[in-house]
């Protein structure tokens, strides 16, 4: 057992006792503060700091401190460390999480899109048995799956390409066009699209969940993609975030901290997906197996951007561990401590 889940005993406290034993456990010198040297041993002894070389384990480290320091002085005293134990571990030793299953649905899986058809040739329903293992084996807060549930005269289909005007900046001509290519409509507003097979059609069978997808009792159903001038791959808000669906309300009802994302395409809605839950201050893991996607160079840079935003890159068999906290990654303990500055600044902001 780590030096942290003894403290603990596997729970996260607020035992002013224990809190005060790991403060004097790594205040070696007994001089009533942390050094960042001193901080430096406490997060190598309790998190995962396998997939980091020196440099840049040191350079999170650091900016974990410089966030914490409240005082901006170098060090941390009882009091920061206090609040840094509640603030900052909490989300970390005592998470609240969401499981968000993307658009495991029969076009994307054997229909009108199936990505199995696409560039890449990777068939979607390799991530059916993954996602139902894992919601098996893994006790989320929250499971809430999404759709793409578009009307029939949605922008992105391909079949629809003369009902709209495009704007003089479309490199692709109306009669040109093929699927996959991106072209730019009139609008208002300018709205840049890439054209697509008709798909998930509202109540078509097409839009229905895979049968054999598990969808759990007491989860949630998100529809996105439900405006027909405007698509939307993020199963937060649509592609000109003009509008957001239900899900971050249900997030926020539920205080979730920690967001698990697979499903259907990692390059488009998940990744999509991902990149709005961390914007909404979520800590965010990709389950990597547990996605599929339309183009490989797609696929890696979307992970490319997931990995430089601070996305948690995850197989299935870590999300027990990473759900339970017995798994602390020093990338998501960044992610935690940007939360709890972000936190700070928008209650001194409200005190002016």
């Amino acid at each position: 057992m780590d030096s942290l889940q003894f403290y603990l005993k596997t729970a996260y406290t607020r035992d002013k006792e224990i809190i005060s034993t790991v403060f004097k456990k790594y205040d070696q010198n007994g001089e009533g503060y942390l050094s960042f040297e001193q901080f430096c041993c406490f997060v190598e002894a309790n998190f995962d700091c396998s997939d980091t070389n020196v440099k840049s384990r040191t350079d999170s480290i650091l900016k974990i401190f410089q966030l914490i320091d409240i005082k901006k002085d170098g060090k941390l005293d009882e009091q920061e460390w206090d609040m840094a134990w509640y603030y900052w571990l909490k989300q970390i030793l005592s998470p609240v999480t969401a499981l968000l299953v993307i658009d495991v649905q029969n076009d994307f899986i054997s229909g009108s899109l199936a990505l199995s058809d696409c560039p890449a040739g990777q068939d979607g329903i390799a991530v059916v048995p993954i996602i139902n293992s894992i919601q098996e084996h893994v006790s989320f807060d929250v499971v809430a799956y999404s759709k793409d549930w578009h009307p029939p005269n949605h922008i992105s289909f391909i079949d629809n390409i003369n009902s709209r005007p495009l704007h003089s900046s479309s490199k692709v001509l109306a009669t040109e066009v093929a699927v996959t290519d991106t072209v730019v409509f009139a609008g208002p507003p300018v709205t840049e699209q890439v054209m697509w097979p008709r798909h998930c059609v509202q109540d078509s069978h097409g839009s229905e969940f895979h049968p054999d997808l598990k969808v759990l009792d007491k989860s949630y159903v998100v529809n996105k993609g439900t405006h027909p001038d405007v698509d939307s791959y993020s199963a937060f808000w649509d592609n000109n975030k003009m509008s957001q669906t239900k899900l971050v309300s249900i997030l926020a009802k539920h205080k979730v901290t920690d967001v698990y994302v697979c499903g259907l395409a990692y390059d488009v809605c998940v990744g999509s997906t991902a990149l709005h839950a961390l914007e909404h201050g979520f800590r965010t893991v990709l389950i990597e197996d547990g996605c599929r996607g339309v183009c490989l160079q797609g696929i890696d840079d979307m992970r490319q951007k997931l990995i430089s935003k601070g996305a948690y890159i995850a197989t299935s068999d870590e999300v027990q561990d990473l759900v339970s906290a017995k798994k602390r990654p020093l990338l998501l303990a960044v992610k935690a401590a940007e939360n709890y500055a972000m936190a700070r600044r928008i209650v001194r902001s409200k005190e002016v």
